[in-house]
């Protein structure tokens, strides 16, 4: 009877400038607990804060063997040099890595304890599927909760009107990746969500409904920082209009609320529903525009129990560094 080999699972963190929280993010990958290789894959963008000696005091801690080891074994390795961006150096980090599961890491964010054991069964239990993806819960810069990111069961379809698959707690198939191109280097927010569009026309991701890590919300990161919240926004669209040839109108609706309020001075900023009957001019005209005419799915979306719920879920961005 023949043992299979064990599990080598590959994580790339892109880094830059995240010297306040990059410690956090690698002791708790390096940490991981179980039956697996741990393939971890530092990607730095040429910080110029204490990132680079916090990334090489952990690279020292592996060579000495002076970390404690609670996996199978662990492959440390980092780079540093300009890139163009996340997406980037995200790419590079997969064209690096040797795990047949693949996740990656922002350098503010964190796994929890058991993470990896628990992603690596699950894709034992689940052979066909090619993403793997779990609970999340959101953190201040202090590590303070903050609530949980809405996550559940989904599928291609779906993902059209909710990204429901949170990156940070998301991990997936080599073959899979390599299969739908990887991850798209021409995007600055949403290259999580397009990936997750193009591998779940493979077949229906795995919920897991465990915590698996933690999603950092703070001033610079992409999600709270309001210079980024409109990008974000035109970005999704371009997005779905690629892979749908449709905008969803909660989609329509979370960009053009999200340039209203860029209008508002800094104090109205939480005002939220200042800015609702604008925006729904605003979502109407541009909604129609878009797509040339009312879509029936949006006519099916368009029922009182859904539309709170769904129009706030879609204005919550999901990508950081």
């Amino acid at each position: 009877m023949n043992t299979p080999s064990p599990t080598t699972v590959s994580v790339v963190t892109p880094s830059f400038n995240q010297g306040m929280f990059i410690r956090k993010t690698i002791e708790s990958v390096l940490g991981q607990e179980g039956d697996f290789n741990l393939d971890y894959i530092v990607v730095d963008g040429g910080s110029t804060d204490n990132s680079m000696e916090i990334i090489r005091h952990y690279a020292s801690l592996i060579d000495e063997r002076k970390w404690t080891v609670r996996c199978l074994g662990i492959r440390y390795r980092w780079i540093s040099e300009k890139d163009r961006g996340q997406a980037d150096a995200i790419v590079k980090g997969f064209d690096m890595a040797e795990g047949e599961i693949l996740s990656w890491l922002n350098s503010d964010d964190t796994l929890l304890p058991g993470a990896l054991s628990k992603v690596a069964g699950r894709f034992l239990e689940v052979p066909q599927a090619g993403i793997v993806y779990g609970r999340v819960r959101y953190v201040d810069g202090e590590d303070r909760s903050m609530g949980e990111v809405d996550t559940g069961p989904t599928d291609h379809e779906r993902l059209a009107v909710l990204n429901e698959i949170c990156q940070p707690g998301a991990f997936f198939r080599r073959r899979d990746y390599d299969a739908v191109g990887g991850v798209d280097p021409s995007l600055h927010y949403v290259m999580d969500h397009d990936l997750w569009i193009r591998m779940t026309l493979r077949g229906k991701p795995a919920y897991l409904p465990e915590f698996l890590a933690t999603y950092r919300l703070h001033g610079e990161s992409k999600t709270a920082a309001r210079r980024h919240a409109v990008a974000f926004q035109r970005e999704t669209i371009c997005v779905l209009l690629r892979h749908y040839a449709r905008a969803p109108l909660n989609r329509v609706y979370a960009y053009c609320n999200t340039r209203v309020r860029s209008f508002f001075p800094e104090g109205l900023q939480g005002a939220v529903w200042l800015a609702v009957p604008p925006s729904m001019l605003w979502t109407l005209w541009e909604y129609l525009r878009l797509n040339r005419g009312m879509n029936v799915e949006d006519i099916r979306m368009i029922r009182l129990a859904n539309l709170r719920k769904i129009f706030r879920r879609g204005i919550t961005p999901r990508a950081g560094r």
